[in-house]
């Protein structure tokens, strides 16, 4: 059943996204996953406790966390299966997936740039990273864009794709709730160190595979890219955010990464491919062309399963 689903899913979300009308009325599934993940802070991570009871707060987090996405999504789907099939439960799947909201959030930048209306660009693309963005010239904003892009195209797309055809919904709002818990308290500053240790690990964890397999299809989809892929992909912080974005830099013949401001303090972070680092709007638009077809691929990829079972 995962695969019609899968398939479903895809389509559903390409045509639909999620609505502003509709986040406004009832916002969006991970917001409940903030909010445990908020209330779990509040009282397990408080700065008076000891490291040690600091993780063991973060691992119980992360536990009930991982409980709620995949209880949840056991329940709803029995429900839905039960109601309407498996349209039902593709309806269910659509909010977790990411493929138009993503790009729906990248357009605007490259459209800010082409008319030459740098702050606007700069506000857009705050909406998809957490860099300082004032300071940030055209070929900065562009950049960062890109670079969103492409990690995103892993965590947001590839990744949820991925335990959804594993796991059918359990699976899906699982990682989603482990991919927010990451975004949230998986970070490297004191407040979040021990704390957040475990939801960071198993984000890792739960994005080694797919975050090849994407970087393996915007290789494919880019027609190269696969040499400074296996090159450059270790160069992120990230074990897997890296192979995404080493491969659209590669792919697009782009350099992209590099010393990057979070919080007024400049990260001097490596260089991730050989080509250009002055990017422009038409390398944004480049992206997300490429982006596209890599979507493209995932229902490849989904229909295929489908076939073969």
């Amino acid at each position: 059943m995962a695969e019609p689903v899968a398939l479903a899913a895809l389509a559903g979300e390409a045509a639909l996204g999620w609505p502003a009308w509709l986040y406004a009325r009832v916002g969006h599934p991970v917001g409940g996953f903030a909010r445990l993940i908020g209330a779990c802070e509040r009282r397990w991570n408080r700065v008076e406790r000891p490291d040690a009871r600091r993780r063991a707060g973060g691992v119980a987090t992360i536990v009930l966390v991982v409980a709620a996405g995949a209880g949840g999504g056991w329940i709803v789907q029995a429900l839905a299966d039960r109601a309407l099939g498996w349209i039902g439960v593709a309806l269910l799947a659509v909010p977790g997936l990411a493929q138009r909201s993503l790009d729906d959030h990248v357009r605007p930048v490259a459209r800010a740039l082409e008319a030459g209306d740098l702050d606007a660009a700069r506000a857009a693309v705050a909406r998809i990273v957490g860099r300082d963005v004032a300071a940030l010239d055209e070929a900065g904003v562009a950049r960062a864009a890109v670079e969103s892009l492409a990690e995103s195209f892993c965590d947001g797309v590839a990744a949820p794709l991925f335990w959804l055809l594993v796991g059918g919904l359990p699976g899906l709002w699982a990682y989603k709730g482990v991919n927010t818990a990451d975004s949230l308290i998986g970070h490297y500053e004191p407040r979040w160190r021990a704390f957040g240790w475990a939801a960071a690990r198993l984000d890792d964890a739960a994005n080694w595979v797919p975050a090849r397999l994407a970087g393996g299809l915007i290789c494919l989809c880019g027609g190269g890219g696969w040499r400074v892929m296996r090159r450059d992909a270790r160069r992120h912080a990230s074990p897997n955010a890296g192979w995404t974005e080493a491969a659209m830099a590669g792919a697009l013949d782009l350099r992209l990464a590099g010393p990057v401001a979070y919080d007024g303090v400049v990260a001097d972070k490596p260089w991730i491919g050989a080509g250009r680092a002055e990017l422009t709007a038409r390398d944004v638009r480049r992206a997300l062309g490429l982006y596209r077809r890599a979507c493209v691929a995932l229902w490849i990829v989904a229909g295929a399963v489908a076939w073969r079972r």
